[in-house]
């Protein structure tokens, strides 16, 4: 039985129509002859203003940029007789413009004829935004992806690549992703040098489910050996099945270089090649442990060249330079391969000869082959010169079971050899540690001199290398004994730091150089930091509160206080040395790593702790331009500088060539003789009126 149609039931169902139905003539207006309640909520007009057109038609509610669109299609369906189905914009009465989706079909007469147009509006805005969004968002993805400096990849569990972006490729030598792909098939055999690391990146996958800064040495297409670092994650589908490997690769080859160069700088001397003083010492500390477990005997022996001063000084640094480098050659070819040749510094090298079965005997025959090759003749351009050495020699145990007891005792050796004429050699005796009482005499003069006010600061300019004007000064220490004159650092340090008195020197430098340089401020001299040396044992906890309360007795504000601390210094207790250097930091005082390039700095550290400068070492200015090396290490550690946002300062500057280099290799800041000698305090005062009248002092940071 059919149910009969009631016009009030079709009104309900229109009403509640989440839409617009709608009849119109097929004209150029799309004249309407009856629309749906729903047309208010869609289009914010009502029914009757399309009604035949009364307030608008709808091809003016259709967008102006839609129009022709919307147009062909409807024609063509019109014509075909098939289905309008198509989505386009509208504007609504509030100027809001929305997506609709339409639906319609024409009504023919007998004679084929378009009589009208049956339809239904819908608004589909808030899905064709969504879609619109996740188009947008693929493609920034993709340009990511197909972008990225880093190498982006896929790769199935067993070691086959899905996908990888350009960048990757570039890393691997490929042409393509697709290059690459198709050309490295095999992870595991192909690309590490090393398989046992994709063996342990496997391991840590399956363990933790990731990697993070993976490293490993990889060849690229042409067979070059390459570091890369990784950062991985394992994919699992739905069922919680492994589908894929995915991450990102960096090329850290110049990374990896730079470290290894600091590395080996940080424990070779860069003159001679040789291992340095933190080399030696680690060497022989092994070297002692082995000869406990085997009883064996251990000889050292310090050498240092006889009247080297004098030539240096006559000849010049680069003969001397060579001559430095010839003997250390002449002492390794002396030498096992298993003994150790080590520059102590200066003119001064140490030997480490392990396993001496013969006894004295046998150390004594390497000493005398070591005397002889050092004093061949040595020609230096057109001239001929002979050099000799005086060695003194400890043995292990019988002359000390430590390092630092056998380093001593073959010191104190060496000066008897040189007190026996030079150019031999004497093994430690215990009665040669009166030479003690000379030291003793030092101790006691240093407490006299502290007394008695006989120490002074000089103030040496740092010069801005990009505009050559004055931006600080480095206070250094002098002492003007009545007995000896004038004593410099060198001498008199060592002494102080073995007596405990640095303490108290180096808290007298802290406080008169922050009274000297508030003094010139207050005499309306432009502001400039000075800088202020720190001994190792002042660096403890309770040196910030020492510094603050030194500055609020001298007036002068911390941010023209400058403290450097060399890097041997932190990296002793590098934890420690981190939380004091910090607190120092929030003071507001500047910090730089002095004498940087003679120790070692963990590169994890370095980055830890808060300074803001590293001062070159001189030992390394002093050859950048006659020696490959040395320029390298200096170019390294200006980079290494700048990339930690540092300045770099570099310390003994003595003629125009060095001047040149360090200004074309981006050098921040120097200081050395040909800028300016350390001056006393009259002459820097002088000196520092000068260079303000005529413009030359920066005096902001």
């Amino acid at each position: 039985m059919a149910i009969p149609r009631s016009p009030r039931l079709l009104e309900t169902l229109l009403v509640n129509l989440d839409g617009v139905v709608y009849r119109c003539r097929d004209d150029a207006q799309w004249t309407m002859e009856f629309v749906s309640e729903g047309c208010l909520a869609l289009t914010g007009y009502l029914p009757e203003d399309l009604l035949l057109n009364q307030r608008l038609s709808f091809l003016e509610l259709t967008h102006p940029e839609d129009r022709t669109l919307v147009r062909n299609h409807v024609d063509a369906c019109m014509r075909e007789r098939r289905r309008i189905d198509i989505e386009y914009r509208i504007v609504r009465a509030d100027g809001a413009v929305r997506w609709v989706w339409e639906r319609g079909v024409g009504i023919y007469n007998a004679n084929g004829q378009v009589e009208a147009i049956e339809g239904f509006l819908q608004d589909v805005t808030e899905r064709k935004e969504a879609a619109q969004a996740l188009q947008e968002a693929e493609r920034r993805y993709r340009s990511i992806f197909e972008n990225a400096i880093e190498g982006v990849f896929q790769t199935t569990p067993d070691g086959t690549y899905i996908a990888v972006n350009p960048a990757l490729a570039r890393i691997y030598g490929y042409h393509s992703p697709e290059d690459l792909i198709v050309g490295l098939r095999d992870i595991s055999h192909q690309l590490y040098v090393e398989p046992e690391r994709r063996q342990e990146f496997m391991r840590l996958m399956e363990e933790q489910g990731s990697v993070s800064n993976f490293e490993s040495r990889v060849y690229r297409r042409d067979g070059e050996i390459i570091w890369i670092s990784e950062n991985a994650r394992a994919v699992y589908d739905e069922a919680g099945k492994l589908s894929c490997y995915e991450g990102t690769v960096e090329a850290i080859t110049e990374r990896k270089a730079h470290e290894a160069e600091m590395r080996h700088q940080a424990t070779h001397d860069a003159l001679t090649g040789l291992p340095n003083r933190n080399m030696l010492h680690e060497h022989l500390q092994r070297a002692l442990r082995v000869a406990r477990q085997k009883g064996a005997l251990t000889a050292v022996a310090f050498v240092d060249l006889d009247q080297f001063k004098f030539i240096n000084d006559s000849l010049g640094h680069q003969v001397g330079d060579e001559l430095l480098k010839t003997v250390a050659q002449r002492l390794q070819a002396c030498l096992r391969e298993a003994d150790m040749v080590a520059r102590q510094g200066g003119d001064e090298f140490v030997l480490v000869l392990q396993n001496q079965t013969e006894g004295e005997a046998g150390i004594a025959e390497v000493m005398q082959r070591i005397l002889a090759a050092v004093a061949r003749p040595w020609q230096a351009g057109d001239r001929e010169f002979q050099v000799t050495a005086s060695i003194g020699v400890s043995r292990y145990p019988a002359d000390g079971k430590d390092v630092e007891s056998l380093l001593k005792h073959a010191d104190s050796a060496m000066y008897r050899a040189k007190e026996q004429g030079r150019n031999n050699f004497q093994f430690f005796a215990p009665w040669m540690d009166s030479q003690v009482s000379n030291r003793l005499e030092m101790l006691i003069n240093l407490r006299r001199a502290l007394d008695q006010d006989e120490f002074k600061l000089y103030y040496q300019p740092k010069l801005s290398l990009q505009d050559g004007r004055l931006i600080g000064a480095e206070a250094l220490i002098r002492w003007e004994s009545p007995q000896q004159g004038m004593v410099p650092p060198d001498r008199f340090i060592p002494f102080a730091e073995e007596a405990g008195l640095i303490v108290p020197i180096g808290e007298w430098v802290l406080r008169t150089a922050c009274r000297q340089n508030q003094a010139w401020q207050q005499a309306g001299l432009p502001p400039i930091p000075v800088a202020v040396n720190l001994s190792p044992r002042q660096l403890n906890q309770s040196l910030p509160d020492f510094v603050a309360g030194v500055l609020a007795q001298s007036g002068l504000a911390a941010s023209w206080l400058e403290l450097e601390i060399t890097e041997n210094v932190v990296m002793k207790d590098a934890e420690k040395s981190v939380a004091t250097l910090h607190a120092l930091k929030r003071l507001g005082l500047q910090i730089s790593v002095d004498d940087f390039g003679t120790g070692y700095s963990s590169l994890s550290y370095l980055r830890r702790f808060p300074v803001d400068a590293l001062k070159i070492d001189k030992s390394f200015v002093r050859d950048i331009v006659r020696d490959a090396d040395s320029a390298a290490i200096v170019k390294a550690i200006i980079s290494l500088a700048h990339i930690l946002n540092l300045r770099v300062i570099a310390e003994g500057v003595e003629d125009e060539e060095q001047h040149a280099f360090l200004k074309e290799n981006a050098c921040d800041e120097v200081q050395g003789y040909y800028f300016g000698k350390p001056m006393e305090v009259a002459v820097f005062t002088a000196w520092m009126s000068e260079q303000a009248q005529a413009g030359q002092v920066l005096s902001c940071k």
